[in-house]
Parts: C-alpha cells; structure tokens; sequence
C-alpha cells in the first residue's frame, strides 16, 4: 500500500483539485472517478498522469495505464473521492485544450450552446445527450460551474471526454458559429414557434440558457429563430437538461428522414 495516512501532501492535494476551480485551473489537472469514466476517458485518447486504487474497494481491474500508479487504503480514498458508492479508481487527467478553431465540425454540423449553467447535473446531463445523439460541439459559455468540475464529469458519466467540449465568452462563440453559418436557435418560452416545426437539418447550434432566468438578451437577440417547448400543465418550465435533449432528439429525428 503506497498511501495509508489521510495527512498525506498528495491526498490533501487531491482534496484541493477535487474541490476548488482555481486549483484545477492553476494545476491543469481534473479529477476523473470511476472504471467506467476512466475508460471513456482512455478511449477518447486522453492519458491521465496519475492512477490511484483502493483494493478494499475495486471489483473490476483497470488495463495496465501508463500512468504512475498508486495504491492507497480505504480511508485514504474514501477521503479523495467524490462519489457515495465509490469503486476504488480515481485519475488525475490533464485538464485538455481545445479551442474553437480545433473542433472538426460534419456537413451540417448539431452544435449546444449551454449558457451559464450552473447545476453540476444539468451540464453532465446535456453532455451525455450531445454524445447519444452525436453532436458535433457543446459550448459551454460564461458557465457558473467549470466543465471540468469532478461533479460534471461524474453527471456526464465521462461524455465530457467524447463530445468537443469548449468553455468561452458569449461573443466569442457568436463569431465562431457566424463564420460556419451555423444558424443558432433560441429555446425560450416567450417564442412562438414549436421547436419541432422548425427545419432542424439545417447546420444549427441550439442555445439554452438557466432554468430561472432562461437565456440572456445577447443570445435572443442575436437567435436566427427562437423556439419554444409547448407546456400544457400548470408548470411553466422543464428542466434545462431535459429541454435540450428533446430539441436535440427532433433533429437527430428530422435528419435520419
């Protein structure tokens, strides 16, 4: 057992980046936990720095990693991790750079601009329908929680390592989808026009914004077409995660026609 003291530098470093943004920012690093997201993680081509197991924990054995490796005790991770039924892997993983002008966009591209989200799940949640349903990009602009967050990686069960997943300014992802002519639909409750009446085979980036306050003026004014969910109920809204995989969905649908 390489780890067995919770006052360990290492463990309280990995406290630190599994906690605090600017950590993970500052270092470069993000935690991944699990079998599942580390192997998601490794397929998509990306090679994590550190490997640390629990075998107290572990039922299922990771490939060999060419990664440093090392073993730590129960207490050890159960103080690491961020999962309530953890397997005994967790990974230190280079934060990866992607910018806007790296992505490699089809013919006609299925683009998420997810503005200023700030639930954890919700982002996760997008990430897992944009990797379903194949999406070309998820811009995540002006977020309130970081992409690389362990709890959006644990929500999206690892999709943020398969999907081309880009933090940046409102303007900034404006000018990118204005160069591709990349149409950008608005979800807003205020349209008029049902999200499935609109031609979705089209290059588009589907923009949703925050539950409570749903998209910023920017983005309804700049939306080639605004669209709306109808909700015949007495609620008035859907949670953001489940909005974006139905519009989503009706493209992947129009589009296999």
């Amino acid at each position: 057992m390489d780890i067995t003291s919770l006052q360990n530098p290492r463990v309280k470093h990995l406290v630190k980046l599994r906690d605090d943004k600017r950590q993970r920012k500052q270092d470069g690093l993000m935690l991944v936990e699990g079998y599942d997201e580390i192997q998601l993680a490794l397929s998509a081509g990306y090679q994590p720095q550190t490997l640390f197991s629990a075998p107290e924990f572990a039922s299922r054995q990771l490939e060999r990693v060419n990664a440093e490796n090392i073993t730590v005790n129960r207490a050890v991770f159960e103080k690491i991790s961020y999962r309530e039924n953890p397997d005994g892997w967790l990974a230190v993983f280079p934060i990866p750079s992607v910018s806007l002008n790296d992505l490699k966009l089809s013919d006609s591209p299925l683009v998420i601009v997810a503005e200023s989200i700030e639930k954890p799940g919700n982002l996760g949640a997008i990430l897992r329908t944009a990797d379903a349903a194949r999406v070309d990009a998820v811009l995540v602009c002006d977020p309130r929680v970081d992409v690389w967050n362990p709890n959006v990686v644990r929500a999206s069960r690892g999709a943020v390592f398969s999907v081309p997943t880009i933090e940046c300014d409102n303007m900034s992802a404006l000018e990118w989808l204005s160069s591709r002519e990349i149409r950008i639909l608005a979800a807003t409750l205020s349209a008029e026009v049902v999200y499935s009446a609109v031609n979705l085979r089209e290059p588009i980036a589907i923009a949703v914004g925050t539950e409570d306050d749903g998209l910023t003026d920017f983005w309804m004014s700049n939306a080639d077409v605004k669209i709306k969910i109808p909700m015949m109920g007495k609620v008035n809204s859907l949670n953001v995660s489940v909005s974006t995989a139905l519009i989503v969905y009706e493209a992947v649908r129009q589009r296999a026609q």
